[in-house]
């Protein structure tokens, strides 16, 4: 065994000083994947644990870069893609779009409180942590200076912050660079879309955040009260703030993840000038391929981060992804889950707001080990169709029952681009397309059609 120790100049990294990662000698030959990561770029985030055990319908452009020989097929080497993301935009729709999961959330914080971290990271200088940004923050840096300890700016630093360590990480490993996009909603607000396309890696990567306030539509508060939200407006009207961060990378590679993440928070102001406040988010992952190793380590990364809070959070939050990530018409779930979340306001205002930052802090150490276990993976024709095929189902899935995509596409003053950034470039619909008995297609179809327990 050898110890490598990863410096970074991200505050909060600075903060936990430095942090040793473990890997088998097998990583550390002069080709490792891992041993060209040696810059300051806040790519890797405190609390990881990397492993290293090795065993069309036509959007915009079709990449064709890494196809296999004939002569050399991988059927070993399995994939994950498709996942589908909750946009900049749909971020903060879907905060008042998910009304069928307030009682299992509930469910999740009935159980004893657990006890909360005794030491909350300190958080730093406005200023300095803006520096490390992909864009300025949407809201003026003056104001967040003023309302530093507001959850309103705090978690509007968190997830610039998540979007930050998230695009430098996957530019490093791709060698492109994304296009930063900040945006404004007349309405209220704006955001920040920051997009790779046809990079050497990534077909299509999205890592957007949304700041928006305003008052809420009349359907978005009948959605809220449908769900057990209690909603008393002045003069019928409902102040509300609402940001996220939001994410899907579709790579080009069908031996590489597609990973989706996105956390967000909502505040709205009744009445009698009370807040109420609530959480939600998750991380999943869809795979091509089964591929126990790498199922094991996403789950683990993130049920590591939930017991940090509470024992009951990871069962329940993925009992819930695997729950909303269904597709009715297909009887099958878009992929092997992670955790899902929403309506989160137990124990506290500052517990839930830790849970969020450990789970944020996930992003990374979940999703890149797994992107250099597969970057050098030839694949076959074959392959890329199979993949192609299930990133058909991931358009079914965001089109016809995201609410978050539904909800920012029927809301004025949406993006509609940021909302469309979660499609990928390329997908495909067989006619009555069903993979042979026996083959690793069948037997990915058997997991989605009999979600499993991989931790």
């Amino acid at each position: 065994m050898a110890t490598i120790v990863f410096y970074s100049v991200n505050k909060t990294a600075r903060i936990a000083t430095r942090r040793c990662l473990t890997l088998h000698s097998k990583w550390l030959a002069g080709d490792s994947p891992l041993s060209s990561i040696h810059s300051p770029t806040p790519a890797f985030l405190p609390g990881a644990r990397w492993f290293s055990k090795g065993c069309s319908v036509r959007f915009m452009s079709h990449g064709t870069a890494g196809r296999a020989s004939a002569g050399r097929i991988r059927r070993g080497a399995l994939a994950l893609s498709g996942a589908a993301a909750v946009t900049a935009a749909a971020a903060a729709a879907g905060l008042l779009a998910n009304a069928n999961h307030f009682q299992s959330a509930e469910m999740a914080t009935k159980v004893p409180q657990a006890a909360e971290e005794t030491e909350t990271e300190e958080e730093g200088d406005i200023l300095e942590r803006c520096r490390g940004f992909m864009a300025s923050p949407v809201t003026d840096v003056r104001v967040l200076q003023e309302r530093k300890d507001e959850m309103s700016t705090r978690m509007e630093m968190l997830i610039m912050e998540t979007q930050a360590d998230f695009c430098k990480a996957l530019e490093k490993v791709d060698g492109g660079k994304f296009k930063v996009d900040q945006w404004q909603r007349k309405e209220g607000g704006g955001g920040i879309s920051c997009v790779m396309q046809d990079g050497k890696v990534f077909e299509k990567a999205g890592v957007n955040v949304s700041v928006v306030f305003g008052h809420l539509t009349e359907e978005a508060a009948k959605q809220m009260r449908s769900r057990g939200k209690v909603l008393k407006g002045k003069d019928g009207k409902l102040p509300f703030c609402a940001m996220g961060v939001s994410s899907v990378i579709h790579p080009k590679n069908p031996h590489i993840p597609t990973v989706h993440f996105n956390y967000r928070y909502f505040e709205i102001e009744e009445e009698d000038g009370s807040k109420q406040w609530w959480f939600g988010g998750g991380t999943d992952l869809t795979p091509v391929y089964i591929n126990k190793e790498d199922a094991f380590h996403f789950h683990n990364t993130l049920k590591e981060a939930c017991d940090k809070h509470h024992p009951q959070y990871y069962p329940d939050f993925k009992k819930w992804c695997d729950r909303y990530f269904h597709i009715k018409h297909r009887g099958e779930t878009r992929g092997i889950g992670g955790i899902f979340f929403d309506d989160l306001d137990s124990p506290n205002q500052e517990g839930v707001f830790q849970f969020v930052k450990s789970c944020a802090r996930t992003v990374v150490p979940c999703y890149l080990p797994i992107v250099y276990k597969h970057l050098n993976d030839n694949f076959t024709d074959e392959e890329k169709d199979w993949q192609q095929v299930r990133r058909g189902r991931y358009v079914e899935f965001n089109l016809v029952y995201d609410r978050g995509v539904k909800f920012g596409l029927a809301t004025p003053g949406s993006r509609i681009e940021s909302i469309l950034m979660s499609l990928p470039l390329t997908a495909r619909w067989e006619y009555m397309h069903e993979p042979a008995k026996g083959t690793q297609e069948a037997e990915m179809l058997d997991v989605l059609r009999n979600p499993k327990e991989w931790v």
